[in-house]
């Protein structure tokens, strides 16, 4: 409304032209057989995670109204600042989100040394980082005892997707960042489920 169909779209598509300039990957809905929540509610199940809202006021103004679809913030750009301000705020998401994911993903890591704490940890939903003999019928048992366990003399239903037995994530490795970094030496310890001499740090979890 207070703006001709023509001069909006020229102007989304010169916003466009800014973004993939910056380097922005960057698509401009022009069709106008929707109406604007139709179009905000399309491009946020695709994972778009800022929309930028163009109207009268913004083409007058020669500016853009961002909006996260992570909190629905909205923020006002001008068009002469947007080529800078997009990047850093899509790097500034970017890290709020891996930051809030990472201390997610650490509240339910859990290092298991003894097998009495693996599956009740495992019950609680965690993964478990144990030092194991890496040996792949040992491996076996792991998954059997861990189902067992869990049942408690039931029976799994069969109609269930995912079982309760644990399986193996995967054994990381020395890296910037990784938790176990900060573990002691692996060869130092017995293994969480047989009492042999451990050969690695293997993580743990359950199919959801």
């Amino acid at each position: 409304k207070g703006v001709e169909r023509e001069v909006m779209n020229a102007y989304c598509k010169k916003v466009a032209k800014v973004l993939k300039g910056a380097g922005v990957r960057t698509k401009a809905d022009l069709r106008d057989n929707y109406n604007p929540g139709w179009k905000y509610n399309h491009w946020e199940l695709k994972g778009i995670p800022i929309r930028i809202e163009v109207g009268a006021n913004e083409v007058d103004g020669e500016k853009v109204m961002m909006v996260q679809r992570k909190d629905g913030v909205k923020e006002e750009c001008t068009l002469e600042e947007l080529a800078q301000r997009m990047p850093a705020k899509l790097t500034e998401i970017q890290n709020e989100m891996l930051t809030r994911a990472t201390e997610a993903r650490n509240e339910k890591l859990k290092i298991v040394k003894e097998w009495s704490e693996f599956v009740p940890a495992l019950n609680d939903k965690c993964m478990c980082l144990t030092p194991f003999c890496d040996e792949e019928e040992e491996e076996e048992d792991v998954k059997k005892r861990s189902r067992e366990e869990a049942l408690d003399g039931e029976e799994e239903e069969e109609r269930c997707a995912t079982s309760v037995a644990a399986k193996t994530l995967c054994k990381p490795y020395d890296q910037e960042g990784c938790r176990i970094n900060d573990l002691e030496d692996v060869t130092t310890l017995k293994c969480f489920a047989t009492g042999k001499p451990a050969k690695a740090w293997v993580l743990w979890g359950r199919s959801y």
